[in-house]
Order: structure tokens, then C-alpha cells, then sequence
């Protein structure tokens, strides 16, 4: 189900998107599986401690977090992967690992990889492991204004 936060929000813009209910899936890699949608247009969302503060970083299901990339470009070494009980408070309404990537609902920066605003499209989890979103990435980036950032890469 939809978090009903997302939903209203979404809904409260006339935002075109589509939902897909699929089996569960855990990563976002099973969701771009379980739906037939390509790796680079699945968002991760990974929280991540910035100088204290939780912020969301989401990339490309297919790709991984390069910490030191991140942390030139935001030029601190005060960084770290959250932890769940850092943040699992901060989404009442979501599952824990299904966070859609919308911090700016969750009183957090979010930060997406070049390599995801590329994508004419974003799919991502809305708020537990059975539902994705799939919608128009210019959609995306004019509700959210995210920090278009480089801190990603293909995995080896």
C-alpha cells in the first residue's frame, strides 16, 4: 500500500504515476525485477548521516554508494550509513527498507546520483515491499529538488 503521506502529496500536485502492486521484494534490484523495469531506472533510497543530520541518498538499483565520492562533493568526512534505529522513527508510515526517496516528506535533504536524473523515469518503492511508483523523472526533481550530485558507481 501506498504511504499515505506520498499518496496525498503526490495526488495534492495532479502528478501522473503509475502503481504497481508485485510480489515482495526486499532490494530494489528484486523490484526491477518483479516488475520488468530496467536497474537504472530503480531508485535505492539509503539514509545516510551527514554532519549529524539523516539526509536520503538515492541512486540507480544497479549501482552502489562510493562514500569518498560523496564525501568530496558534499567536501566533509563527517559521513556515515545511518543505521535503522537512527532512522526508522523519521517514517511512521513506511517499512523499514522501503522508504520512498522522498526526504523533503521526511524532514531530510535528499541527494540523487547523476547517473538516476539521467533516466526519463524514476520507479521506486512506496512505502512497504509490495508497492513501487514509477513516474516521470522532470515529476520527481520539480517536488522534491533534490541535490543532483556524482557519489555512485557501477558495481564491480
Amino acid at each position: 500500500m501506498i504511504a499515505k503521506k506520498l499518496k496525498d502529496f503526490l495526488d495534492s500536485y495532479e502528478v501522473k504515476y503509475i502503481s504497481v502492486t508485485h510480489s515482495p521484494a526486499y532490494t530494489a534490484h528484486d523490484v526491477a525485477q518483479s516488475i520488468h523495469v530496467p536497474e537504472h531506472e530503480v531508485a535505492k533510497t539509503v539514509v545516510v548521516n551527514i554532519k549529524g543530520e539523516l539526509a536520503l541518498a538515492v541512486l540507480p538499483a544497479s549501482y552502489h554508494i562510493d562514500f569518498h565520492r560523496m564525501m568530496d562533493s558534499l567536501r566533509t568526512r563527517d559521513m556515515y550509513l545511518a543505521t535503522e534505529e537512527e532512522f526508522q522513527s523519521r517514517f511512521p508510515d513506511c517499512e523499514l527498507g522501503a522508504m520512498p526517496p522522498f526526504g523533503n516528506l521526511y524532514g531530510m535533504k535528499t541527494y540523487v546520483s547523476h547517473s538516476l536524473a539521467e533516466q526519463p523515469r524514476i520507479t521506486f518503492n512506496a512505502g512497504d515491499h509490495s508497492e513501487a511508483i514509477t513516474m516521470e523523472f522532470t515529476d520527481y526533481n520539480r517536488l522534491v529538488s533534490p541535490v543532483i550530485t556524482s557519489f555512485s558507481d557501477r558495481p564491480h
